[in-house]
Formats: structure tokens, sequence, C-alpha cells
């Protein structure tokens, strides 16, 4: 007896030109409203993604005001905050993320910069270079 079955697609990760998975990366984004800071936030998001991970980016953008449940489960205390859900580990950044370098530091990303410029973004260490306390420090004495 011939039982016929259908196939199901095969889920791949998308892969970059070399073959290799892209990394993707899910960011939550709660504002209050149409603030100022909330419009500076989403705006400074959307240039980082463009320039650093375009293409590998899924962004939601939350309304505290319009879902707040989606903000008390989440335990938002302060608005404009980004939640870096994937990769792992999650990360929190508070504010209007203006600061390009702070937020993309505080998101646990790092920028590999070669000769020609500044290429995406790739998954930092558990520390990066300015985080450690140890690294960059004079040594005191004699």
């Amino acid at each position: 007896m011939n039982k016929k079955t259908k196939k199901r697609p095969v889920h791949r990760n998308p892969q970059d030109g070399k073959g290799h998975p892209r990394k993707m990366y899910k960011f939550r984004l709660y504002i209050t409203g149409q603030t100022p800071r909330s419009i500076a936030s989403v705006r400074n998001l959307r240039n980082i993604c463009d320039t650093y991970l375009a293409g590998k980016v899924e962004l939601e953008v939350i309304d505290v005001y319009q879902q707040p449940e989606l903000a008390r489960e989440a335990q938002i205390i302060a608005a404009p905050t980004l939640i870096k859900q994937l990769p792992l580990p999650p990360r929190r950044a508070v504010g209007d993320l203006s600061s390009e370098e702070r937020v993309l530091e505080g998101l646990n990303l790092k920028i590999v910069r070669d000769n020609s410029g500044t290429r995406p973004l790739t998954k930092g260490g558990p520390r990066s270079v300015s985080q450690n306390p140890r690294i960059g420090r004079k040594r005191r004495g004699p």
C-alpha cells in the first residue's frame, strides 16, 4: 500500500554570498506615542539597521499606549526602550538611541572595520574592549 504524503518545505537559514548562514536580528522598540523622543528613536534605530544590518533584521515597534499589555509582559518602565531578542543573550537599551556607538556596544554588537571602511556587524564577545576594565588602563606605581 502506497501512502501519499505532502512534502514539507525545508526551512534553511538565509545565506550570505559565501554560503554561510546569515545571523538574523530581532528587535522590539517600545515607544510612547508620537513624542519627539519616540520619533527620534525610531529614526535612529532604522538608520543603524539600514547601515549595519541591512536584510538581516526584524524590527517591531510597539506603542505602549496602544498595547500596554505587551509593555507589562516585557517589564518596560521607561520609554523608548529597545530590546534585542535575537541572537541571544537578550539586551536592552533605553533612550532615543542617538549615540550609535553606545547602542551597538550596549546590544553586544561589534563593528568589524577593514581598509575599505565598515562592514556589517558581527556578534561581539561576552565583553567588548571598552567594557573590560582591565584593558586600556595604565599601570600605576614603579
